[in-house]
């Protein structure tokens, strides 16, 4: 255990964005217009979603599959979220998976709104690896905990125990797993060194780790800000990688690994552009 509490803690050395390859645009100025329809209109309605859709949730996950019901809500949810934002979602690469199988989905973090993309357009039940500090949210908090979501403390690795041996029986079981192994969202839309121990549950399973990247969500919702400005997304899947052959010691080469496959679909040159006023 000793080697999961260092390994969720260490970081890797900052990588460098792969050659021939430019950083995705960061979207112009908006305008007052733009504001007053995120203030007025979109956070109200998202704010409303969250609260009617959570209270409604309670009642119905008593009776039957919790997980799945709650699966269900929050699918609802994000599909009224994507609506209301107008932001179209290109998705490539989904051929490359077999959505039977268990991976872990390593996914880089740019904005609150990557929640509702994944769960709209990943066809399938998964689970997510979330930071302790998000139990204290209303509704969400509950939502979390009830849904069987993976809570990871980063100050107290050694809390986590009971979570990650929780995951691991879910992955073998044959339930996806999605993690964000930057450990928080970007400040400035650069993908972060990712946390090597992130990747101990997928080693530990003997699961492959898919690459994904969401192109244009920072634009559309950064760190900081209730201002949602619209315009077009993409998720974009990578070759699945192996993690046969790797130890709970060498998860520092493959974090390194998955890091690039990650940033060169991040960071290839997109057709993408903001939506026009």
């Amino acid at each position: 255990m000793q080697e999961l509490n260092t390994s969720v803690t260490e970081r890797t050395e900052t990588l460098q964005p792969p050659e021939m390859t430019t950083t995705p645009p960061r979207s112009k100025s908006h305008g007052w217009i733009s504001a007053l329809r995120s203030y007025l209109i979109f956070d109200p309605l998202i704010w409303l979603y969250t609260v009617v859709l959570g209270i409604i949730s309670i009642p119905c996950s008593i009776f039957g599959n919790t997980e799945k019901i709650l699966h269900s809500f929050a699918r609802l949810w994000s599909k009224v979220i994507m609506k209301t934002t107008l932001s179209p979602v290109k998705v490539t690469g989904l051929e490359k998976i077999d959505t039977s199988k268990p991976y872990v989905y390593a996914v880089n973090h740019g904005s609150a709104l990557d929640i509702p993309v994944l769960y709209v357009y990943l066809p399938f039940q998964f689970r997510i690896v979330f930071k302790k500090e998000l139990l204290s949210y209303p509704i969400v908090g509950w939502h979390l905990k009830r849904s069987g979501q993976v809570c990871i403390d980063q100050q107290h690795p050694g809390g986590s125990v009971a979570s990650i041996r929780s995951a691991l029986k879910s992955l073998k079981g044959g339930m996806p797993l999605v993690i964000f192994p930057e450990g928080g969202r970007t400040p400035d839309g650069d993908i972060k060194p990712f946390l090597p121990g992130a990747f101990f549950l997928a080693i530990k399973a003997q699961v492959d780790i898919v690459p994904l990247a969401l192109i244009g969500t920072y634009e559309l919702l950064p760190m900081n800000t209730y201002h949602i400005k619209s315009r077009p997304l993409e998720m974009r899947i990578g070759e699945p990688i192996s993690t046969a052959g790797y130890s709970a010691r060498e998860t520092e080469g493959l974090s390194a690994k998955v890091q690039k496959a990650v940033e060169d679909l991040y960071y290839k040159r997109r057709e993408l552009s903001p939506v026009a006023e």
